[in-house]
């Protein structure tokens, strides 16, 4: 059994017991191990640090949702982080999970973690700018992980964005200067969260997303 201690903290959060949780990250955990000999889904060099440097990383964007957020839309999810453990905290609540991959092995790996687990996930097996976004559920929130710059994220997320939606995005110690350069094009409310498990990231939610109007 797994050291469930860097996770431990969100439990609060979790729509069912610890162990029960943990026992499903667990299964998670191996099917990366798995999966990583055919396709990179993580950093070689993290993998043995999956529960610190990956889940509880994920899991802490439990604390910033409410009790409406039940559509996530998540981009360019690769080996699932952050949606996979958060649908893994979040199973049972009715808590729907669109997770967009346009690499075939990574798709395969995506459904099979989410079939496996019994998880509500759907995978849309193609480059975030060819989904359309009348044929995705509205979502509540928009997660990604280390994908692209924020103005380039802000691009991407924009077609998807509804009056109710927020983006709680991971970003590392250059997101200072992503939002400087993000202002400049786009008008936006944003909360820094610092990060749990980075001391120099934060977790960027974003709110009200327009482009500014060219004059």
């Amino acid at each position: 059994m797994a050291d469930y201690s860097a996770i431990a903290p969100y439990t609060p959060y979790f729509a069912r017991g610890l162990d029960e949780v943990g026992a499903d990250l667990e299964s998670y955990a191996a099917l990366l191990r798995k999966w990583q000999s055919v396709q990179n889904l993580v950093s070689r060099e993290t993998l043995d640090e999956v529960w610190t440097r990956h889940f509880a990383d994920s899991l802490q964007v439990l604390k910033l949702l409410t009790e409406t957020d039940q559509s996530f839309l998540d981009f360019g999810s690769g080996g699932g982080l952050p949606a996979l453990p958060l649908a893994i905290a979040l199973k049972g609540s009715n808590r729907q999970f669109t997770l967009i991959e346009p690499n075939g092995r990574k798709v395969s790996f995506l459904r099979t973690v989410a079939r496996e687990l019994g998880l509500l996930v759907s995978v849309e097996g193609r480059r975030t700018d060819q989904v359309d976004s009348r044929e995705t559920p509205a979502p509540d929130v928009i997660t990604t992980r280390a994908l692209a710059s924020l103005p380039q994220l802000c691009s991407w997320m924009q077609p998807f964005v509804t009056p109710k939606t927020r983006a709680i995005l991971h970003k590392g110690r250059e997101h200072v200067e992503e939002l400087a350069e993000t202002g400049a094009l786009w008008d936006f409310n944003v909360v820094l969260t610092p990060s749990d498990t980075d001391r120099s990231g934060v977790l960027l939610t974003l709110s009200d997303l327009k482009a500014k109007s060219v004059s």
